[in-house]
């Protein structure tokens, strides 16, 4: 399993073609705690500051801090390519993909198209945001990360694709004591940012909630993946339990022979299920599935359907 997700990763963060769709992927590094996010580029170059991800959480009734009170901002969660752009005394001199949040792949070329090449802001200045493209585009997270994929620079500059400011770190340049505040501040230094800006019409995948005061935020700290201080409400895609009847080998298009479980039929959302892939050998075994066991079934993309564990 871990394989599977290892590879969900590298097609998600390096190609912008993801195998699995973000449900899909939740649900199943939930279930086998998995727990790493981007990959690591052979081209890596160092990001000046980490980028971290977000904590997930699908309930708000039990987030990882208290969200009621006027200290809590909410933003939406843009469903693109995460990007951090490094300015030093004020000139653009650096821009990666978020990487293995450590390291990342060199796209300043591409980055100039799209956002300020100067910052009013002195010292080193990292900010992080999401490439986006608008979702009337077809697959528009992918068509947004596989624009940073492109060599023709010509092409690139042609589509239609924006980059959202989230966040910034410094090296002690101030440019507010809140999140709210720093989001204006860059407004007015001609960024665009997920506070300030109409985000209607592009892909978004969840909220995103975190502590609004800057020191309260720094002081609460970061695991080695997720800032303490912030987190992302997901809606979890529930799955439906149905028996493993039997399983059968077909031969796609490619010529790769795969499995696929035959189900007593149960009924997801409009569609009667009775069919669902299961990958290959391996993942049948990390399952544990047998002949007659109960399995939950998920829709991916709400269509394609999906084993996701053994009941």
């Amino acid at each position: 399993m871990k394989d599977l997700l290892d590879m969900a990763c590298l097609a998600y963060y390096q190609d912008g073609s993801p195998i699995l769709t973000d449900a899909q992927f939740d649900r199943l590094a939930e279930l086998h705690n998995y727990y790493n996010v981007g990959y690591t580029p052979t081209d890596g170059v160092r990001h000046t500051y980490q980028m971290y991800s977000l904590q997930k959480c699908f309930d708000i009734l039990q987030p990882p801090f208290p969200v009621l009170g006027d200290d809590v901002v909410c933003s939406p969660k843009l469903d693109g390519a995460a990007v951090a752009l490094t300015y030093i005394n004020g000139q653009l001199t650096q821009a990666l993909t978020r990487g293995d949040g450590t390291h990342g792949r060199d796209i300043l070329d591409k980055m100039k198209y799209i956002a300020p090449h100067v910052t009013a802001l002195g010292g080193i200045v990292q900010i992080t945001g999401e490439v986006v493209a608008p979702d009337s585009i077809e697959n528009a997270r992918n068509y947004a990360a596989g624009s940073l994929n492109l060599k023709d620079l010509e092409e690139f500059a042609s589509r239609s694709v924006y980059f959202y400011v989230y966040g910034i770190e410094t090296d002690g340049s101030q440019c507010g004591d809140t999140w709210e505040q720093q989001m204006n501040y860059l407004k007015e230094d001609g960024f665009n940012t997920v506070h300030t800006h109409v985000t209607n019409g592009f892909p978004t995948d969840g909220l995103v909630y975190r502590i609004n005061d800057t020191y309260d935020f720094n002081a609460m700290g970061h695991t080695a993946k997720h800032p303490r201080g912030a987190f992302a409400l997901k809606e979890q895609q529930d799955g439906v339990v149905t028996t493993l009847n039997d399983v059968v080998w077909q031969v796609g298009k490619s010529g790769v022979v795969s499995p696929v479980a035959l189900l007593e039929p149960v009924k997801i959302g409009d569609a009667t299920i009775s069919r669902a892939t299961l990958h290959n050998l391996d993942y049948i075994r990390e399952l544990n599935l047998e002949i007659g066991c109960s399995v939950e079934i998920i829709r991916s993309g709400e269509i394609i359907p999906r084993v996701v564990r053994r009941v």
